[in-house]
């Protein structure tokens, strides 16, 4: 199982793990509570799990630009 997060703005691909190098259960997931778990945590049909996350590119235009946190989509 491949483990991909993803960044919930731009969609790019920020990182990607092998399940069969990592254990799940210390990736801290299990202190998401629901809510997060839905936003955040998605599996695929072939079994992978994809994470949404943020890069660090739109961290910084985030933190550059407090108000495109009332925008639902930022990124043009």
């Amino acid at each position: 199982m491949k483990i991909r997060y993803f960044c919930r703005h731009c969609e790019n691909q920020v990182g990607e793990l092998d399940a069969k190098h990592v254990d799940v259960s210390q990736l801290g997931f299990d202190i998401l509570n629901d809510q997060d778990q839905e936003q955040m945590v998605h599996m695929t049909a072939s079994g992978d799990m994809n994470i949404r996350t943020i890069c660090d590119s739109c961290k910084e235009s985030l933190d550059d630009n407090p108000h495109y946190h009332e925008l639902d989509f930022f990124i043009q």
